[in-house]
């Protein structure tokens, strides 16, 4: 393969991947998208892939119904939540450190108190975003179901139908009775759903949706699981991962046979997606909104926030996304062993490929449906 890649202009409309204009600037938000790819029927019922057909047996037997086993009568304390959050959680604890002797900080003079809103609102802005990233991984879920070749991958895409609508429900309805409601969808978000939907090509709704929205899911429930303690949200989350593990590894599964047989070509166009994503994703952690609740000028705070924070606590989000993009065989595809891959570079401009060795999720996802059933931590 040539190392003959689009540009980041070309790619993701910008050159410098931390250009804050560039992300102040994504406000597009849409409420009907016109979804690419045709409906394929499957006439051939033969089960041929057993580590799908192993994962399918898993999640008939790991559903859980979100109205019975959570206990929804559990009282939660915003106040406490919030204080909670601005102790444990590393942008706050960050911007606490930094702010008050900072003269360009548009939240320099605040206490605890504004600070304790602060982390009672961006648990709020983070479940919100969880919410919309669900009813999507519902939608693209269902649009597999119609695409993939496979019955193996059928039968399972379907149960992951099922996972998503719970998600949706468990999340809109804390949002809704235990806060004060949910955030709108970060325009980041939006435009990655648009791109994954619009695409005809199954496999890029694998690798988008299964890969690297659901795959930074999983890290950011996890991180969300261990600095809360409220009990509720807490054991929703754990539940809410155990299901996500199985995604992330069905997806894995999928597309190593997939990617196997592809072209160079080919090849370096899912390459240059997995990076658009990826920084999609990453921007989308930037929470405009929530500063316009705050009443704090979001452009201010969004280029304070950016230029103080900007590596520090996202690449750990990415956890659960580099090692299966690895074995995905994407990182340095088309190269020469011992040289470094296209999308090996680009991970590291963006500061994640540490975690390249980690578990990749197909390997993992039992250990966290254990931790789901026994309520420990993991």
């Amino acid at each position: 393969m040539s190392d003959v890649h689009r540009s980041n202009l070309e790619i993701i409309g910008r050159d410098n991947i931390d250009d804050v204009d560039a992300i102040l600037a994504a406000t597009d938000i849409a409420d009907r998208i016109d979804q690419g790819g045709a409906t394929t029927f499957t006439w051939d019922y033969e089960r041929s892939r057993d580590q799908l057909s192993r994962l399918y047996e898993k999640a008939k037997t790991s559903q859980w119904n979100a109205t019975t086993d959570l206990d929804w009568e559990t009282p939660v304390d915003q106040e406490a939540m919030g204080a909670f959050t601005t102790q444990v959680m590393p942008e706050i604890v960050e911007t606490r450190r930094l702010a008050p002797g900072d003269p360009t900080c548009p939240v320099r003079n605040w206490g605890d108190r504004e600070f304790a809103r602060l982390g009672f609102e961006l648990q709020a802005y983070s479940l919100s975003q969880f919410l919309h990233g669900e009813q999507g991984a519902l939608v693209c879920t269902a649009k597999i179901v119609e695409q993939v070749p496979w019955v193996d991958a059928k039968y399972y895409a379907s149960t992951q139908v099922m996972d998503e609508a719970r998600h949706v429900e468990v999340f809109a309805r804390y949002l809704r009775e235990k806060l004060e409601g949910e955030y709108p969808i970060n325009a980041q978000l939006m435009a990655l759903l648009v791109d994954i939907i619009r695409d005809e090509r199954w496999d890029m709704t694998y690798l988008g949706m299964q890969i690297m929205v659901e795959g930074l899911a999983l890290a950011a429930f996890s991180l969300m699981s261990h600095a809360v303690d409220e009990p509720l949200l807490k054991r929703l989350l754990r539940l809410v991962m155990s299901d996500e593990a199985r995604h992330v590894a069905f997806g894995v599964l999928s597309l190593r046979e997939v990617y196997d047989s592809m072209t160079s070509a080919e090849i370096r166009e899912r390459q240059e997606f997995a990076f658009e994503a990826g920084l999609r994703m990453r921007d989308r952690l930037v929470p405009v909104a929530l500063w316009e609740t705050l009443d704090v000028d979001p452009d201010a705070m969004v280029r304070w926030w950016v230029g103080n924070l900007p590596r520090s606590h996202t690449p750990i989000l990415f956890s659960k996304i580099v090692p299966n993009v690895k074995k995905l065989g994407l990182l340095d595809a088309g190269v020469a062993e011992g040289e470094k891959g296209w999308l090996r570079r680009k991970y590291e401009e963006m500061g994640v490929i540490q975690f390249e060795d980690w578990a990749d999720t197909s390997v993992e996802y039992e250990l966290l449906d254990a931790v789901a059933a026994s309520g420990t931590e993991a």
